[in-house]
């Protein structure tokens, strides 16, 4: 076998925190910041008010305080102050702190929390039922069968599910978005008694139609290609060799010929997790894919393949390459025969 030596796989998966599958934890936070995401701005716990041209942070004004600079009330250091204690500091203490988690774990915001995916996973699923395909664009139906057994047919009434749900994400995102900019129940208001402003009306006809060709056609690729928080999180994690990764036990690889590439199938992002690291930029640690293998392997006596790893066995994974990882699978496979083909003694 060439290339470096992969460490034993460790870690579990399949349940969490307090016995609960780790799905359902995920979909439990999701759903969370999710219900945060719309209430946030209708409760003043964060907004950009365009009115008063400046943040609102939990029920208070957040500004600058360079008002009394003008006017003499302030001397230039006391705004100098102002400005690094009220933005950059806190700039700093966000910034910091996303990209410590993110060097640390990963896309846990995209996988976990982040309302835009969680609407992609949503549409998804309900789009594979009305067409057998997670996206219109992807060349092949996926198989009928799931991981656990179950099946999913395809069954074109699901339409009538599909397009509104495409609809109402679309609108609601413009609208949401629209009450983060101006006060929330003015919207609101203006929306069930019809009475728009003209430039609240051309905000959310734009901002409706964007998010319906985003959510119809481009979902998952607005979160691989076009979403700066996204791009961000996985240029820190790709920085840390020793980080949470997807490992996938390679001296195992023959196993694989038990599956139907499950974990590629239930991949939102499109990726193959049995592939190295620096092939799995977009990984969003959502863990279907540890899920999906232990499903698949759950006779098998050595277990799952696919495990989330850290530190040696991590970094064992970001020093593979994509032609040295195949190099060791195929070497494995090869062997395979001759072992097991040994004369009885």
């Amino acid at each position: 076998m060439t290339g470096p030596r992969v460490a034993a796989a460790t870690g579990s998966h399949g349940t969490g925190w307090l016995g609960l599958p780790v799905q359902r934890w995920r979909q439990l936070t999701q759903a969370g910041f999710f219900i945060f995401f719309i209430l946030a701005p209708v409760f003043d716990i964060f907004r950009l008010d365009l009115n008063l041209k400046h943040f609102i942070l939990f029920g208070f004004n957040w500004t600058l305080g360079l008002d009394g600079l003008s006017t003499g009330q302030i001397s230039a250091t006391q705004a100098a102050a102002n400005i690094v204690l009220r933005g950059f500091l806190p700039l700093l203490a966000i910034g910091g702190t996303l990209i410590f988690v993110s060097w640390k774990w990963g896309r846990l915001y995209c996988g976990w929390l982040c309302p835009h995916f969680s609407v992609v996973e949503t549409i998804n699923q309900t789009l594979r039922r009305a067409i057998g395909k997670q996206s219109l664009w992807d060349p092949e139906p996926l198989p009928a069968r799931n991981p656990d057994g179950s099946q999913t047919g395809k069954d074109a009434i699901w339409w009538c599910a599909v397009m509104p749900l495409v609809i109402g994400f679309a609108i609601l995102w413009a609208t949401v978005l629209l009450t983060y900019l101006l006060p929330p129940f003015e919207i609101y208001s203006n929306l069930w008694h019809r009475t728009l402003t003209r430039n609240q009306t051309i905000f959310l006809t734009a901002g409706s139609l964007a998010f319906f060709v985003e959510f119809m056609f481009a979902r998952h690729l607005f979160c691989r290609y076009g979403c700066a928080v996204g791009l961000f999180q996985s240029l820190a994690w790709m920085g840390n060799d020793k980080a949470m990764v997807v490992g996938f036990a390679r001296e195992r690889a023959k196993d694989c010929a038990s599956c139907y590439s499950a974990c590629d199938h239930v991949c939102p992002m499109r990726l193959n997790p049995r592939n190295v690291k620096r092939l799995m930029f977009a990984c969003v640690q959502c863990g279907q894919c540890v899920d999906a293998c232990d499903q698949t392997q759950a006779d098998n006596p050595a277990g799952s393949l696919l495990h989330w790893v850290h530190e040696t066995r991590a970094e064992s994974e970001a020093a593979l390459n994509g032609s040295t990882a195949r190099t060791i699978q195929i070497s494995i496979l090869r062997d395979a025969p001759a072992k097991t083909e040994q004369p009885e003694s």
